[in-house]
């Protein structure tokens, strides 16, 4: 039952995290850090805390290097939300880790290509983030 009400959490915080990116352009740190928190706490406490840290730090590194470089191709918020989205996908595996990683970027690939033939270049990341790392999740657990 306890594994049914995170993972309830965790689908909930995805969504609400989608939906604010998509409606206002940002994700605020009151959603990214309390919620990256909390899922290395939950990893922690099964066991898989090393693992969560791994994946945290490895794709806010990536996701950080990427905005210095380019700050306008990738926000803030998004380098924060990698902090609890590598959390989530590397307390179940590196497979799960890179599928949702790599996913992410094709997604928004993806949704950049079909936004550009709508006439506009701008596309938010985390719901792309989210999504990947939601379906890399699932399939690990199926």
């Amino acid at each position: 039952m306890g594994q049914l009400w995170a993972s309830a959490a965790v689908l909930g915080w995805l969504i609400t995290l989608s939906a604010f990116d998509i409606r206002y352009r940002r994700l605020p740190n009151v959603l990214t850090l309390p919620g990256a928190a909390v899922i290395i706490a939950g990893a922690w406490s099964a066991d898989h805390g090393g693992a969560a840290v791994l994946g945290a730090g490895t794709l806010f590194v990536l996701y950080a290097t990427v905005h210095l470089i380019v700050p306008a191709g990738m926000g803030a918020g998004d380098v924060k939300l990698a902090i609890g989205l590598g959390a989530l996908t590397g307390a179940f595996g590196p497979d799960v880790w890179a599928l949702a990683a790599l996913g992410a970027g094709a997604l928004t690939g993806v949704l950049g290509l079909a936004a550009l033939v709508g006439g506009t270049r701008i596309v938010p990341h985390g719901p792309s983030m989210c999504l990947a790392s939601a379906v890399a999740v699932a399939l690990a657990v199926t």
